[in-house]
């Protein structure tokens, strides 16, 4: 038991650094989604061309070639990141990349007579976004968020390759030296926590924004 519990306490000192590359990519993520849907359905084409590359690449890559050329590549012409950097920012561009898409469909599936009618009422542009219809892309996107926010928990084990001392890590790091597959059960249960900890709160969101339904 006290071998569990000495494992346990080295692991959950990696999941720091896995939960503050969690809480970086959410914050600064979700808003840029939000941001580059916009961009993407504005009348401006350019934008549009702009937003639809950057989502291709992002989407159509894997995260750990992102997360190579990010840390290794930028470094070969003069660009040299912390590992820890370089992982937020390659986490940030990627999700954001799929969470345009989610929101983008979420605003396209807002009827376009609550747009008409918010003109009626001499609401501007923003005001209708802010007002109308970002409640309603809040309530409709929560499931696929939840689904991204989930997979990005998983996904921070990616950072092991450029040397991050993160819960992945820590886990390998006691399986080598013992050679036991409890470090990894440790880690699991750790990782099913957190997603049982995401899963609650976006519950508790979306029963919040059912308002809006």
């Amino acid at each position: 038991m006290s071998y569990i519990i000495d494992v346990s306490l080295f692991i959950l000192k990696g999941s720091l650094l896995t939960l503050q590359l969690y809480a970086v990519t959410i914050i600064f993520s979700i808003p840029l989604g939000v941001v580059f849907a916009l961009m993407k359905i504005s009348r401006f084409k350019s934008l549009q061309y702009g937003i639809g590359i950057y989502t291709w690449v992002f989407r159509g890559t894997p995260l750990i070639l992102q997360l190579f050329f990010i840390y290794y590549g930028l470094a070969i012409i003069g660009i040299s990141l912390q590992p820890f950097t370089a992982a937020a920012l390659t986490f940030i561009i990627n999700y954001a990349a799929y969470l345009t898409e989610i929101y983008r469909a979420g605003i396209l599936s807002i009827d376009k007579g609550q747009y008409e009618a918010a003109k009626a009422l001499s609401m501007t542009y923003p005001q209708t976004i802010r007002r109308i219809v970002l409640p309603q892309v809040v309530r409709r996107t929560i499931p696929p968020t939840c689904n991204e926010a989930i997979t990005l928990v998983k996904d921070t084990a990616l950072v092991i390759v450029i040397g991050m001392g993160d819960l992945m890590r820590s886990a390998n790091e006691i399986f080598t030296r013992d050679f036991t597959v409890t470090p990894f059960v440790v880690a699991a249960c750790i990782y099913l926590m957190m997603t049982w900890v995401i899963v609650k709160v976006f519950n508790k969101l979306e029963r919040k924004y059912s308002f809006y339904e």
